[in-house]
């Protein structure tokens, strides 16, 4: 690739493991860099920083750094200099950066006093790129599964009919899935209707608010992401209240923070019979 693509200056490929998905307030925890040079040599570099910061559960959950694995790092100012350095004359490339890892990077750099910009810099994001190329629409669905293109789309008779091919294609593609080809939360593909209603429903049969943070398992509520996913509620609202008073203080919507407060007051959803 670099033979043909990179050829006046090299491209750094990022990403970032942040305490949030706020880039206005969160704080970088660990950064990886691959610098790939006009030449084809790369240069690999990984830092886990100090936040400077409590790093929230949810968070953790998601990357596993934890406070106590970056308590003795280098903060984001002590390497900020030669990580400035680094990136000096270089294009940019990663995954979904332009929404969130530039802007994170950006404000961290401002931070410790130095203006990152991204002006005469040429981006390339490859999610943007798999957007582009495999949209998430009816047209490119009945393209990707039935392999023609749609005659008529958006007439509610052409896309009801385009629908059914594609479903068609669906059951004919995945049903020949092994086990190591499906997601991970997929045993195996439904062979039945009732199998495929189960299915489809499986997320908002289970869900206890319009989020699906909290779910019933059991007949019981138990909270379904972070560090405490899977743990029942009652269990949390004892042994770990800081952090449902960690969900009242963050973005989450009203009826998410109304079951973290209701079980702090001792007060759990039950499920109806």
């Amino acid at each position: 690739m670099q033979n043909n693509l990179i050829t006046d200056r090299p491209i750094i490929f990022f990403d970032l493991e942040t305490t949030g998905v706020n880039p206005l307030t969160d704080r970088i925890v660990e950064i990886s860099v691959l610098k790939v040079h006009p030449d084809g040599t790369r240069q690999v570099r990984t830092r886990r920083l100090n936040p400077e910061m409590h790093i929230p559960e949810e968070a953790s959950a998601v990357h596993g750094i934890y406070d106590k694995d970056v308590e003795n790092e280098p903060t984001f100012r002590q390497i900020s200099k030669n990580l400035f350095i680094f990136f000096e004359d270089c294009d940019l490339g990663g995954y979904n950066i332009a929404k969130f890892d530039i802007p994170v990077l950006t404000r961290e750099f401002s931070r410790a006093g130095l203006v990152f910009s991204t002006a005469n810099r040429r981006i390339v994001d490859a999610y943007t790129i798999f957007c582009r190329m495999q949209p998430r629409n009816l047209s490119a669905a009945y393209k990707f599964f039935c392999g023609k293109n749609m005659q008529d789309a958006h007439s509610a008779e052409a896309d009801t009919l385009a629908t059914f091919e594609i479903f068609e294609g669906q059951m004919q593609m995945y049903s020949s899935f092994t086990k190591e080809m499906l997601p991970e939360d997929v045993e195996k593909f439904p062979e039945t209707l009732d199998e495929l209603h189960q299915f489809c429903q499986q997320n908002q049969m289970t869900a206890i608010d319009p989020e699906g943070r909290f779910r019933w398992k059991n007949g019981e509520a138990v909270v379904a992401f972070g560090r405490n996913a899977g743990t029942p509620l009652r269990t949390v609202a004892v042994e770990n209240p800081d952090f449902l008073r960690w969900v009242l203080r963050s973005d989450f919507s009203e009826e998410v923070k109304k079951i973290a407060s209701n079980a702090l007051k001792g007060e759990f959803p039950v499920k109806e019979s």
